[in-house]
């Protein structure tokens, strides 16, 4: 019998390197993919439809949202933002693992729509670590830099939450840790049911 596969929730504050580690589990792992979100707003340059996001009306949106099709949703800057229960229930359906790359708050209510779902936070070594990350960016400034912090302080505070706690200070040693979390998690009982039933039967008919 084929296992479904594992929904594994990322979180972690911005410039902690979460992309970076998933892009690297995605090229390691043939059985992994990313679950794609849903979006309201318009698609940027180079975006690709079904790749980047699912870019939708706000209208089809909001249907969507009151028959009960995402997973969960938010508002940022006018735009609605979800991830779409139908192609991640296919893809675990079919025994890939999938990573959903969301904020803690979204975190927590995919994980109390499906608790079974695994929760990982990846964190920077210290804070003063993820400001020069955020400063070697060159890309925002230092009162934008600060703003982040602070979120990264409020998300770090949630880790207690999470199922378990990756620090990414080499991408290497990170991947090799949600791996082996992955492969901890398929061996857990709770989770090979149909294996035991399966076994205590075969004991039936010895």
């Amino acid at each position: 019998m084929k296992e479904n596969g594992l929904l594994l929730i990322l979180s972690g504050p911005s410039g902690v390197g979460k992309g970076t580690v998933v892009d690297e589990l995605i090229r390691r792992n043939e059985n992994i993919t990313v679950s794609v979100s849903m979006t309201t707003r318009a698609p940027r340059a180079g975006e690709v439809e079904g790749e980047s996001y699912y870019f939708v009306t706000r209208e089809d949106f909001l249907s969507r949202m009151a028959k009960g099709e995402l997973l969960e949703h938010s508002n940022h800057f006018e735009n609605y933002y979800g991830t779409p229960k139908a192609p991640l229930s296919k893809a675990m359906s079919s025994g890939k693992d999938v990573i959903l790359e969301i904020d803690v708050n979204g975190a927590f209510a995919v994980k109390e729509k499906m608790p079974d779902s695994v929760l990982i936070m990846i964190a920077p070594p210290s804070l003063s670590d993820l400001r020069d990350r955020l400063k070697g960016r060159n890309t925002e400034t230092a009162e934008v830099i600060e703003e982040r912090i602070g979120r990264a302080k409020f998300e770090l505070g949630k880790a207690h939450r999470y199922d378990y706690v990756v620090i990414n200070d080499d991408i290497e040693e990170a991947t090799i840790a949600v791996e082996t979390i992955i492969a901890a998690e398929r061996l857990k009982t709770s989770r090979r049911r149909a294996l035991i039933c399966n076994l205590l039967e075969d004991t039936k008919n010895d």
